[in-house]
C-alpha cells in the first residue's frame, strides 16, 4: 500500500469496534442477503401510537424522521428518533425525541435524558453535521414552527444552542442538509420549508370523520432557507443567494456537485410544484436550472408530488444520478445524468416505475445491499392520508417498503421473503442506511407514523468483499461533505459522494461503504475534497474501514 502526500490513513479493525459478527469470506454469489427485523432484540422501544386529528393531523402525518449518528465517537452508529406529535398517548405521556446508544453487542440503550435531549415539539427531520469543526457531530432537528440546534459537548451530552445560534423559526421545516456552499471551510445549513399553513384555520380538504384527505396543490408553498455559518452563529441568506423561491413546497433535499464543476449544488424535491435544481455559481450565489436540466417535471411536463431524494451512480459511468420518490399514481423518478447538465428520467426503462405507481414514496437511499459493486435502492412508502381507501379503493395507508436489486441492466424488485421487515406494510416516512454492526453490509432504519421504527439488520450482505471509507477534512469542513470518492477494484470504478441531506427527514451513516464483489483489495482510492485537493491511496486490503484525512500542510 502506498500513501502519497495529501492524505493520511487510519485503519479501523472491526474486532475493536463490534464483537457480534465480523466479515465473512465470499460465498456462492447466488446467495442473497436477508433483512431481519432486529428492533425488539436491539431494545428499541420508542413508539408513537396516536397523532392529532383535523388540521394538526396534516402536520403530524408528514413527520417521522431521524437516523444515525455516532454521537460519542466510539465507532458505532447510534440512533436518533424525532417526535412528530404533541398528542397525549394512551398512557397520558407526550412523546419526546429519543437517542439510543449502540452498545456494540446488538443492543441499544435509551440515553436521551442523560444526553440532555428530548424536548417536546412537532418535529420533522434530522440533520447531522459538525458545524464548529471540533470533530464531534452536532444535531439539527427541524419542525413545525420550531427547530433545535444541539451542540455536542464531547462528553455524551448536548446543549441546546438554538436561541444563540439560529434565528427564531415560525415556518414548517422538513428535510435539512449541512453543506459548505461558500467554500469557507465550515458547514452551512439548508432547510426545506413545506406549506404556508395554519392548522387552526380553514382546512381546504375533504374531511372523512376527523381525518383530512387533502390536495396539496390547494395550499400555498413556503420559502426554504439557507443559514450561513458565521463562526458558529447562523445568518439567513437564502433570498440573497437565490435559493428561497416562494413557490416551493420543499420536502426533500440533497447537496452534491451534480455537474462536476467542483462546487456543491442543491436539489429540492417539491410536492405538486416543479422541483428546484440550484446550480452553484461559485461566487456565493445560485441559479435555478431545473427546467433546463429536465428535473423539474415528469416526462409529460407535469409537476409531481415529490417527497424524498438521493444521489448515486447507479450505472457506474462516473456521474451522479438523482432518485426522487413521488406520490401515488405518479411513479418514482430516476434521473440519469448525461454529463452535459441535462438529466433523463429512466425509471420506466430501468424497472422502477411500475412497482412504485400504487405507492406514496418518502425516504429513499442508494445502497449496495450485497456488496457486489452495483448500487441498489430502498424506498419507504406510506400514504399521507389515513382515509385514502375511502377515496381511492385499493390504495392503502400503510404500504410495503421496496427493495430494488441492481442487475447491471436495470432494477428488479427483491423477493418478499428476503425483505421480511421491509415487505410488511408500514406508514413509512423517514429512511436511513448505515452499518450499525460494522460488518461491512448496510442495515436499514425505517421510520413511520403511528407505529414503532424498524431496525432491519442485513444478514449475508458481506458475503462479497467491501471497503468502508470515513472522511476527515482539515482544510475544508471536518465532515468532508462534498467530497467525491472513487474506488477501483478489479479494474472497475465505483463512485460515491459525501452528500448533504438525502432521503426524507433523515440522516444516514456518514461513512461511505463500497462493495468490491470478489476483489480482495481496492487497487486505488481517490478522494477529491471540496476545494479541489486530491488524496490517493493504493493497495487497500478489503473488509475493513479506513479513515482518510485531508492534507494538513
Amino acid at each position: 500500500m502506498t500513501r502519497p502526500a495529501g492524505a493520511a490513513l487510519a485503519v479501523a479493525p472491526l474486532a475493536a469496534l463490534f464483537v457480534a459478527r465480523t466479515a465473512a469470506a465470499p460465498e456462492a454469489p447466488s446467495l442473497k442477503p436477508v433483512f431481519v427485523d432486529a428492533t425488539a432484540a436491539a431494545g428499541i422501544r420508542w413508539t408513537i401510537g396516536r397523532i392529532a386529528s383535523r388540521g394538526w393531523n396534516l402536520v403530524e402525518t408528514m413527520g417521522g424522521g431521524g437516523g444515525f449518528v455516532d454521537y460519542d465517537r466510539d465507532g458505532l452508529l447510534d440512533i436518533y428518533l424525532v417526535s412528530y406529535t404533541l398528542e397525549p398517548q394512551a398512557d397520558g405521556r407526550v412523546p419526546r425525541d429519543a437517542l439510543y446508544h449502540n452498545n456494540g453487542d446488538g443492543t441499544f440503550t435509551d440515553v436521551t435524558a442523560r444526553a440532555g435531549l428530548g424536548g417536546p415539539m412537532r418535529g420533522m427531520g434530522l440533520a447531522v453535521g459538525d458545524y464548529d469543526n471540533d470533530g464531534w457531530p452536532d444535531l439539527y432537528v427541524s419542525g413545525y414552527r420550531s427547530h433545535h440546534l444541539y451542540h455536542n459537548n464531547r462528553d455524551g451530552t448536548f446543549t441546546d444552542v438554538t436561541a444563540a445560534a439560529l434565528p427564531a423559526e415560525t415556518r414548517w421545516g422538513t428535510s435539512a442538509a449541512f453543506f459548505d456552499y461558500d467554500g469557507d471551510g465550515d458547514l452551512d445549513l439548508f432547510v426545506c420549508h413545506y406549506l404556508d399553513f395554519d392548522p387552526e384555520g380553514a382546512l381546504p380538504c375533504q374531511m372523512i370523520g376527523d381525518r383530512p384527505f387533502c390536495s396539496i396543490d390547494r395550499f400555498r408553498g413556503s420559502r426554504s432557507v439557507l443559514y450561513r455559518n458565521d463562526g458558529g452563529r447562523f445568518t439567513e441568506v437564502g433570498a440573497a443567494v437565490g435559493v428561497a423561491r416562494a413557490d416551493g413546497k420543499g420536502l426533500g433535499v440533497v447537496a452534491a456537485d451534480l455537474d462536476g464543476d467542483g462546487r456543491i449544488d442543491l436539489f429540492q424535491a417539491n410536492d405538486t410544484v416543479p422541483n428546484f435544481l440550484y446550480r452553484n455559481r461559485g461566487d456565493g450565489t445560485f441559479s435555478e436550472v431545473a427546467l433546463g436540466a429536465d428535473v423539474a417535471f415528469d416526462p409529460a411536463g407535469r409537476a409531481r408530488g415529490a417527497m424524498g431524494v438521493d444521489v448515486g451512480d447507479y450505472d457506474r459511468d462516473g456521474r451522479l444520478d438523482l432518485f426522487v420518490t413521488n406520490f401515488t399514481h405518479q411513479g418514482d423518478s430516476l434521473f440519469h445524468n448525461s454529463g452535459d447538465g441535462v438529466f433523463r428520467d429512466m425509471a420506466r426503462e430501468m424497472g422502477l416505475a411500475e412497482a412504485s405507481l400504487p405507492m406514496s414514496g418518502f425516504g429513499a437511499r442508494f445502497l449496495d445491499e450485497d456488496d457486489d459493486g452495483l448500487v441498489d435502492l430502498v424506498v419507504a412508502n406510506g400514504h399521507p392520508f389515513e382515509p385514502v381507501a375511502t377515496v381511492w379503493p385499493g390504495i392503502t395507508h400503510a404500504e410495503p417498503a421496496l427493495l430494488f436489486e441492481n442487475t447491471g441492466r436495470g432494477f428488479r424488485r427483491a423477493a418478499a421473503e428476503r425483505a421480511q421487515g421491509l415487505a410488511r406494510p408500514m406508514v413509512g416516512r423517514g429512511l436511513a442506511v448505515g452499518d450499525v454492526d460494522n460488518d461491512g453490509d448496510p442495515d436499514i432504519l425505517l421510520l413511520g407514523v403511528g407505529e414503532p421504527p424498524r431496525l432491519l439488520r442485513n444478514d449475508g450482505g458481506n458475503r462479497n468483499h467491501w471497503l468502508g471509507v470515513r472522511l476527515e477534512g482539515t482544510r475544508g469542513n471536518r465532515d468532508g461533505v462534498g467530497a467525491l470518492v472513487r474506488v477501483t477494484a478489479e479494474g472497475k470504478e465505483r463512485v460515491q459522494v459525501r452528500a448533504g441531506g438525502t432521503s426524507y427527514a433523515s440522516a444516514s451513516d456518514p461513512r461511505l461503504l463500497f462493495g468490491l464483489g470478489s476483489a480482495a483489495e481496492a487497487q486505488r482510492l481517490e478522494v477529491r475534497w471540496p476545494g479541489g485537493e486530491v488524496s490517493v491511496l493504493t493497495g487497500l486490503p478489503a473488509n475493513r474501514y479506513v479513515t482518510v484525512r485531508e492534507d494538513r500542510e
